[in-house]
C-alpha cells in the first residue's frame, strides 16, 4: 500500500530566565539535588505563585517571530494528574486561553517553501525529574526543574516525513537561541520534542490512529524514532493489525520504539482555570515593545548575507546557523572586506579546530581583528597561504596575533625579485637535465623547479613570484 505519513511535533523550550516561573528560586543547571525549591515550587499548603513577566515576555518574542497572534487575553490552568516528580498534583499550565495562536514557519526543500503551521503556544511550569537506579529498585526525585519556565510550541500535523520534522525543529531551534531566550541544550532537556505520527492511504482525508513518542534528545534521533515508528505502524496496517493510540519510548541502543503508556485526551487531565492566578492582559502598547526588541532573524540575516558579502547559499547555511558565528563572521570581514576568504578560513581552519575540542566560537581563542590581519597579510604578499596554515593553527593554541607569530618563527614571505633570481639560477645550474626536459616539452618537470625553490627557500618565497621568475629563466 502507499502511504502518507502525518506528523505533528509539540516542542518544549526552557526560557533562559535566571528565576522561575511563579517564584524566586534559581533555574540555574546542574546544581546539587532539591537544593533550588522553595515552598511555592514544592507545592506547599497555603502557598501563591507569583508570574514572572519575563517568562511572558519571553514567549510573546518566539510567539512574534513564528508569525503567531497574540491574544489580547491570556490565563493559566491546572492540568491534573499525579506523577511522583509533581509535587502539586496539578501543573499550572494554559489550555482554553493561550498566549499566541496560529502562526507558521517556512521551511525550504529543494528551492520550494513550505507552511509548517503552528498551532499554539503556551506558557507552562516543569515537572521536577526521576532518577532511576540501575542497581536498586528504587528512584530518587530532584525538584530542582519544578517551576523552570516553558514554553510549548504545539505544530498543525503539517508534516510529511521525517526529515521534514528535523527541518522544522531545527528551525525552531535557530529561532529560540537567536532570540536568546532559550540555550537550545537537548542534553539538558532545555530543549526538548514529543513527535506525533500516523500513516493513512494516500487519498484519504480522516487521519489514521496517531502515536505519541518521547525520550528524544538530538535532531537525529527525532529523524531516526520517526523513521522506525512509521515503519512500525505500516508493518500493522499490512498485516490487517491495529495501531493502538499510545506513548512510546524511543531506545536509542536499541534503535525501537515501545510502549509506555495509553495515550490521555485533554479531558483526562481535568483543566480547569487555576483560581490563584488572574487572566493576563495584553495591549498593543506592550507587544509594539517587544517587537521593536526582535533581533535580526535567520531568515532575514542569510538573504542580507547572500546580497551583501556575495558568497554562496551553502556558506550562508552555515554561518547563520549559529548567531555567535554570524556575528564573527560580520566582523571579520568588516576589519578585512575579503568576504569568501573569510568565510573560507572560518569553516575551515578554524572551525575545525573548535569542533576538536568540542568548542563553539564564543570560546575561540583567535579574535575576529587577528583573524582578519592574517587574512591582509596574505592578500599583501607578506605570506602564503602554506605559512597561514601554520600561522592560524599557532593562533589557535596560543591566542596571539598573526604578527607576533610571524615574527617568532621568521615566517615573513620572500618576496624580494632579486633573491628569488639568485635562488633560481642557482637550481637551475645544478639540474640542466630537468632543464633539457622541460624546454623539450616535458611540462611536468615544472613542478619539480617549483619545489626545488621552495627547499631551498625553506617555504618562505612567494609562490606567485617564483611562478613567473621560473617561467621566464627557463624559457631561456
Amino acid at each position: 500500500m502507499d502511504f502518507e505519513t502525518i506528523i505533528g511535533l509539540e516542542v518544549h523550550a526552557q526560557m533562559l530566565t535566571d528565576t522561575k516561573i511563579f517564584c524566586g528560586c534559581s533555574t540555574k543547571f546542574g546544581a546539587a539535588p532539591n537544593s533550588h525549591t522553595c515552598p511555592v515550587c514544592l507545592g506547599m499548603p497555603g502557598v501563591l505563585p507569583v508570574l514572572n513577566k519575563k517568562v511572558v515576555e519571553y514567549a510573546m518574542k518566539m510567539a512574534l517571530a513564528t508569525n503567531c497572534v497574540i491574544n489580547k487575553s491570556c490565563e493559566f490552568a491546572r492540568k491534573n494528574y499525579f506523577y511522583p516528580d509533581l509535587p502539586k498534583g496539578y501543573q499550572i499550565s494554559q489550555y482554553a486561553y493561550p498566549l499566541a495562536e496560529h502562526g507558521y514557519v517556512l521551511l525550504e526543500t529543494n528551492g520550494e517553501q513550505r507552511k509548517i503551521g503552528i498551532t499554539r503556544i503556551h506558557m507552562e511550569e516543569d515537572a521536577g525529574k526521576l532518577l532511576h537506579d540501575e542497581h536498586n529498585p528504587v528512584s530518587y526525585v530532584d525538584l530542582n526543574r519544578t517551576g523552570v519556565p516553558l514554553i510549548e510550541i504545539v505544530s498543525e500535523p503539517d508534516m510529511r516525513s521525517p526529515e521534514e520534522a528535523a527541518d522544522y525543529l531545527k528551525r525552531l531551534h535557530e529561532i529560540l537561541v537567536y532570540l536568546e531566550i532559550c540555550d537550545g541544550n537537548m542534553e539538558e532537556g532545555s530543549f526538548r520534542c514529543d513527535a506525533n505520527v500516523s500513516i493513512r492511504p494516500r487519498g484519504q482525508k480522516e487521519y489514521g490512529t496517531r502515536t505519541e513518542l518521547k525520550n528524544m534528545n538530538s535532531f537525529r534521533n527525532v529523524q531516526r524514532a520517526l523513521e522506525y515508528e512509521i515503519k512500525r505502524q505500516q508493518y500493522l496496517v499490512e498485516n490487517g493489525e491495529t495501531v493502538v493510540q499510545e506513548t512510546r519510548l524511543w531506545d536509542d541502543a536499541q534503535g525501537v520504539t515501545s510502549s509506555m503508556r495509553s495515550k490521555e485526551e485533554a479531558h483526562d487531565y481535568r483543566y480547569f482555570p487555576d483560581p490563584d492566578l488572574v487572566p493576563i492582559m495584553i495591549d498593543d502598547a506592550w507587544v509594539k515593545k517587544i517587537n521593536e526588541e526582535l533581533p535580526e532573524l535567520p531568515p532575514a540575516k542569510r538573504e542580507r548575507f547572500i546580497k551583501d558579502y556575495q558568497i554562496p547559499a551553502y556558506d550562508v547555511g552555515v554561518l547563520t546557523a549559529d548567531k555567535a558565528l554570524a556575528l564573527y563572521y560580520e566582523e571579520v570581514v568588516k576589519l578585512c572586506n575579503k568576504p569568501k576568504v573569510a568565510s573560507n578560513w572560518l569553516m575551515g581552519d578554524v572551525m575545525r579546530f573548535l569542533n576538536e575540542d568540542k568548542r563553539s566560537i564564543r570560546e575561540c581563542p583567535i579574535k575576529p581583528e587577528s583573524l582578519a590581519d592574517m587574512i591582509k597579510l596574505i592578500e599583501e604578499g607578506a605570506i602564503s597561504g602554506k605559512m597561514a596554515k601554520e600561522v592560524v593553527e599557532d593562533m589557535y593554541k596560543t591566542g596571539k596575533s598573526p604578527q607576533e607569530i610571524i615574527k617568532e618563527k621568521g615566517l615573513v614571505q620572500i618576496t624580494d625579485e632579486g633573491e628569488l633570481v639568485k635562488a633560481i639560477t642557482s637550481i637551475i645550474e645544478a639540474n640542466q637535465a630537468q632543464v633539457v626536459e622541460y624546454r623539450g616539452g616535458k611540462e611536468k618537470v615544472f613542478g619539480f623547479f617549483v619545489g626545488q625553490v621552495m627547499k631551498a627557500t625553506k617555504g618562505k618565497a612567494n609562490p606567485q613570484l617564483v611562478n613567473e621568475l621560473l617561467k621566464k629563466m627557463l624559457a631561456g
